[in-house]
């Protein structure tokens, strides 16, 4: 009888050891998220941006370190890339976020007003990438002007009322009343420039409205300003992409884009023609952002 021997190697630990975090790693990690949250910067102009960019995409673990930081500060990564650069949006609970309360606050003193400015965000987005391909292109750049804005809005309103009339609905909303049905005939009774002695648009003009949503976007390096033409010509950047990418399924934006008000022709997109324009009170040379052939 033969005994068995075993000299089989003894079995290696399946899970390979983790290198421990190192207080550098954490401060690099850090560091990143710290990038990440200044819009206007891009890793192009700055190295060690760019460096610590390479070290997430080419290491795992300090990735998964960074958006462990990213989410301790109620943070959500949307991307990082060299585009974009490491972009986050900030949760609802952290300290953070800007809501839009806060910032029309900031913005209007009149409650009222307070609608309407996100309604011009929502304007905005809905302008600049007007088809589901504009959002899901990286290299797309959507191009909007301040009164083409407010002409947009002005023929949805148009667009709302013709609706509501025909389905017997309060064509007279509260000014506090929430949804798009309530924002039309607000943004249709307010003057679209008005301006003051000295040629300045009113504040509290749509126009002026739009301008102050444009000015915040650029600020917050969604944005940036090309020209004066129109009241203001602005182009999209990565970043707002992803942040429009974000808010694409909302209700309202749905339903701003179910109004039919931009269609897709060619393969660009341009403002359908109110068929009765008396009374929209579109803005004169408004400039309209996109031209279809």
């Amino acid at each position: 009888m033969t005994e068995h021997v075993d000299v089989s190697e003894p079995e290696a630990d399946a899970t390979p050891a983790t290198a421990a975090v190192t207080p550098a790693d954490a401060a690099d990690a850090a560091r990143l998220v710290a990038f990440g949250l200044q819009p206007k910067l891009l890793p192009a102009r700055d190295q060690e941006y760019a460096d610590l960019l390479r070290r997430y995409r080419e290491d795992p673990p300090f990735a998964r370190l960074a958006d462990a930081v990213a989410a301790g500060l109620g943070l959500v990564v949307l991307e990082v890339s060299p585009r974009a650069g490491m972009a986050v949006t900030a949760a609802e609970d952290s300290v953070f976020a800007v809501r839009m309360g806060d910032y029309a606050r900031r913005a209007a003193t009149d409650s009222g007003d307070r609608f309407l400015h996100g309604l011009a965000h929502l304007a905005v987005a809905a302008m600049a990438y007007p088809r589901p391909e504009d959002l899901a292109d990286d290299g797309y750049i959507g191009r909007v002007t301040v009164n083409g804005v407010d002409a947009f809005v002005r023929q949805a309103c148009r667009r709302l009322e013709e609706r509501a009339e025909e389905q017997g609905e309060n064509t007279d909303p509260a000014t506090d009343a929430p949804g798009l049905e309530a924002a039309w005939r607000i943004w249709a009774r307010r003057s679209s420039t008005g301006a003051t002695k000295d040629a300045r648009r009113l504040s509290g003009s749509t126009t002026g409205i739009v301008g102050k949503a444009a000015a915040f976007l650029t600020e917050s390096g969604f944005l940036q300003r090309t020209g004066d033409d129109n009241g203001g010509t602005y182009r999209t950047t990565a970043r707002y992409q992803l942040q429009v990418r974000d808010m694409a399924g909302s209700a309202a934006m749905a339903e701003l884009l179910d109004l039919g008000i931009v269609s897709v022709t060619d393969g660009t997109a341009t403002l359908l023609p109110a068929d009765e324009t008396d009374d929209l009170e579109l803005v004169a040379d408004a400039g309209l952002p996109f031209h279809g052939s």
